[in-house]
């Protein structure tokens, strides 16, 4: 049994999509980081796009959910983190950015 990598739980991870503005969650920026251990055990350090996003216990389960089903993974951790802020003109793909008409 191998270990994801980070690259793979971040592929899982791109069809999550913001319910309020249909954008996924690594588009917009909001995986902040993935750690993997070597047993497996993977923590996703995530934000939102506001601290009273009315969606983040539904988002953070759907991060959760898609990073379990991954083989080789023995434990799933999401942290919410505030910081740094969430910020759209920095943190957001060109992608999303088109998107969102920001530019």
């Amino acid at each position: 049994m191998s270990i994801p990598t980070k690259e793979q739980i971040e592929e899982v991870l791109k069809p999550i999509q913001d319910p309020e503005i249909r954008v996924g969650v690594v588009d917009l920026g909001l995986i902040y980081d993935i750690f993997v251990d070597d047993a497996g055990a993977v923590v996703v350090k995530m934000t939102l796009t506001t601290p009273a996003c009315p969606y983040g216990e539904m988002l953070v389960a759907m991060v959760h959910r898609a990073v379990e089903t991954l083989e080789g993974v023995s434990e799933v951790r999401v942290q919410l983190v505030w910081d740094p802020p969430w910020d759209p003109n920095e943190m957001c793909s060109d992608t999303a950015k088109d998107m969102l008409g920001i530019w």
